[in-house]
């Protein structure tokens, strides 16, 4: 019996004349099952929607908060991909292999960086009930090294519970130009003046709708909508970061203390809550510099406006649903994965990834691109400065188990059920109790085995009994966390945490104890006075973390990122014109390496044109192309410092077959000299200075066009070889090995 349909009864004779065919119907939804949306914010902290206490304008938000119900004791795993684990699964992260981010896995059970079959997600449950179930947007769930075009595709949406998938893989995207996939298969990004990611997510989420209600109206879906912002790099049309000009002069510590007032006002913390201290690294406003209050006011005004431009998508995708008639009746829950970021360390960045990964900006860097900021041009992020008044009143960001990291703000609506509307909540809950919450509003259980296999017992508690009962206590009685070492639990009203150094001694680590009920912000550690009840608390760790699979701590770092290194070993490769992008974590790995790459064309007797290979984006990338009747070869170091080799006079051959090759020799750390070839000839070359210590390439491999945002503005996209061009082979030498540890901190960055 398959999962669309259930069959009844029958017999079978030696003709159809002697038999009875069985009855076969469709499975159908629960009476009165709901639509179900899932909006999924990206690093966005506690107190940046209107209705949490910020400036920002998010009037959708703000009207899904002011018709349903506001939660302020609701917390995350403080990272992308654990939470979106649980999110789905309703179990706890590390329980189901995502205990971290997708690419950072380990061999062990915890840290496999899959969704383990042994549970299902809400995708899969909901489609043994009938729903038609939909994912758009970031994914993550899954290894990047598995987003290629012969997979393997076990962990990708569309084998893991979803009709249909338009969205990405990893960590962030390029808004402009983003790394698209749709159900199984990568596209190419979409090359207009007027694209933004977050407007297409929404656009595809109506258009999967529409395509559903037309021909079965009467089968409930499930939207699964994972938006990229506001995770860097922050990008957003230009009207929408001048609407905040000026607003954010004043600076981050008083437009903190504004948050809390509010926040006081709303009824989002309690009256006596306190502004945690400013975290480490964050100066006070008032001692910076006119240059850099001016340029880290116009990083948060971007900001704002990339939060601005989101709402408006979600009011677009709650005014089609109104339009159908469909609201009323739509459990909708948004939430963010986790805290706010600090990434963009003391003084944010034009170009985060090379900030972050391999070179430093400096002041005048930012004061100089000032006026770019947000466009396809920049790459940025705020200063943590910003990221603390997201996570208004708490301390610490993403990647922290102290409550900046996992406490975030969660909105449940649904009219048809719901009716304290607007009202608040504060018992304590955990993303892993959203699932149990929706099988209990369906009355439906979760399944003991999912297609032969025995399944894990959900985790997570039902919060649908607060939906009648505001002032309920809640009904969860223990929640651990642990990320990269950092360790926390909830019991009962109070918290231990842990702050972990990597490559420190676990049994090294101060754990610090906070009574929540009564200190929302984690101000007062009561380690010294309560000893007793802070061993008792860690001893109920190491239970927890023993139940749950999040055992052995593990701060190494080469592990993390073993198995992307592993998938790019392979010293040859061959790519064909046409073919799918390539991922960077498929992609051969050039870093500090020799390498050749040699492709095998024939120009016409006019002459052709366009790219052999491109690599990366205008933020870090290479490529290989034919113009004006020469061959280049141009290495992006960043957006701002290229290296171009050409031809000099010498033309490329018409009429015959040829052979056109780059070979760069690495002659020191993260340097080397390139030169250009035809038939044999050495035809060019030049010095590369600089080049990455990591792969930081957005943008993927493309063989004969480029894609998404150029390597090179010398062309104009797709810049298509327009001769024929038969392959291109990429051969690494083995004078070089990529630096595990430097990978493994720009991944971290990265996410």
């Amino acid at each position: 019996m398959s999962n669309s349909e259930a069959t009844f009864g029958g017999t079978v004779g030696r003709t159809y004349r002697e038999s009875t065919p069985p009855r076969a119907e469709p499975t159908r939804a629960p009476e009165g099952a709901p639509n179900i949306v899932f909006l999924v914010l990206d690093d966005v902290g506690f107190a940046d929607l209107g209705c949490y206490g910020s400036e920002i304008e998010t009037p959708n938000m703000d009207r899904l908060g002011g018709g349903g119900l506001r939660y302020t004791n609701f917390h995350t795993t403080a990272m992308c991909s654990p939470t979106r684990a649980c999110l789905l699964t309703g179990r706890n992260a590390h329980a189901v292999g995502m205990g971290i981010i997708a690419e950072w896995s380990t061999p062990f059970s915890g840290y496999r960086g899959r969704v383990t079959k042994r549970a299902a997600n809400l995708g899969e449950m909901l489609g043994e009930h009938g729903y038609n179930t939909f994912a758009v947007g970031k994914w993550h769930l899954n290894p990047l090294a598995d987003a290629t075009a012969a997979g393997p595709f076990d962990y990708w949406p569309t084998q893991r519970g979803f009709d249909r998938w338009y969205g990405f893989h990893g960590a962030l995207a390029d808004s402009y130009h983003p790394e698209l996939f749709v159900d199984n298969h990568a596209l190419d990004a979409p090359n207009r003046p007027d694209y933004h990611l977050s407007e297409d997510l929404v656009d595809r989420s109506v258009e999967m709708i529409r395509d559903q209600q037309s021909v079965a109206p009467e089968r409930p879906f499930f939207l699964y909508l994972g938006f990229g912002a506001c995770h860097w790099p922050h990008q957003v049309p230009r009207a929408y970061i001048d609407k905040y000009r000026g607003r954010y002069d004043l600076g981050w510590d008083r437009v903190r203390e504004a948050r809390l007032a509010r926040q006081k006002s709303l009824g989002i913390v309690p009256p006596e809550t306190e502004l945690a201290p400013r975290n480490p690294g964050v100066r006070a406003w008032d001692t910076l510099s006119d240059d850099e209050r001016r340029l880290f006011a116009r990083m948060e005004e971007l900001y704002a406006g990339f939060l601005d431009h989101t709402d408006a998508q979600i009011g677009r995708l709650l005014a089609y649903l109104e339009g159908l008639g469909k609201l009323d009746d739509t459990l909708i829950v948004l939430l963010s994965d986790n805290g706010a970021s600090p990434e963009g360390g003391e003084a944010g960045a034009v170009n985060t990834r090379k900030h972050l990964q391999y070179e430093p900006e400096t002041l005048a860097d930012g004061l100089a691109r000032i006026d770019e900021l947000g466009n396809e041009t920049t790459y940025s992020h705020y200063p943590q400065g910003w990221a603390q008044v997201s996570n208004t009143p708490l301390k610490w960001y993403k990647k922290d188990v102290h409550s900046g990291g996992v406490r975030d703000p969660l909105i449940v609506h649904w009219p048809a059920r719901i009716g304290d509307r607007g009202g608040v909540r504060a018992q304590y809950h955990h993303v892993s109790d959203v699932v149990p919450t929706v099988l209990e509003l369906l009355g439906v259980d979760a399944p003991t085995t999912y297609r032969g296999v025995d399944q894990l017992p959900i985790h997570g508690t039902s919060m649908a009994y607060s939906f009648d009962m505001a002032d309920a206590p809640t009904r969860k009685e223990t929640q651990y966390f642990e990320l990269l070492g950092d360790r926390g639990i909830w019991h009962r009203g109070w918290k231990a945490v842990a702050k972990h150094e990597m490559g420190s001694d676990f049994e090294a680590d101060r754990w610090e104890l906070y009574h929540l009920d009564q200190d929302f912000s984690e101000c007062w550690d009561r380690a010294e006075q309560e000893p007793a009840r802070l061993r008792a608390m860690i001893e109920r760790w190491w239970t927890e973390a023993g139940r749950y699979d999040v055992l052995p701590l593990d701060d190494r770092e080469y592990e993390r990122v073993a198995a992307s290194v592993a998938a790019r070993a392979r010293r040859v490769s061959t790519f064909y014109p046409g073919m799918a992008r390539i991922d960077r974590f498929s992609a051969p790995d050039i870093t500090d390496r020799s390498y050749t790459i040699t492709a095998d064309v024939e120009l016409p007797e006019g002459g052709a044109e366009g790219v052999l290979l491109a690599s990366g984006s205008r933020f870090g990338g290479y490529v290989l192309y034919v113009k004006d009747g020469r061959l280049f070869y141009e290495y992006a170091y960043s957006d701002e410092t290229r290296y171009l080799i050409d031809s000099d006079d010498v033309a490329v051959p018409t009429g015959r077959p040829t052979t056109l090759r780059f070979e760069f020799t690495k002659t020191g750390p993260r340097r080397g000299h390139g030169a250009l070839f035809i038939d044999g000839r050495r035809v060019g070359s030049g010095d590369l200075p600089k080049t990455w210590p990591i792969v930081g390439l957005t943008g993927g491999l493309l063989c004969g066009r480029d894609g998404g945002s150029p390597v090179s503005d010398v062309y104009a996209l797709p810049f298509a070889f327009t001769g024929t061009l038969h392959r291109v082979v990429i051969e690494l030498a083995e004078d070089g090995e990529p630096d595990p540890v430097a990978e493994f901190r720009g991944a971290m960055a990265e996410e």
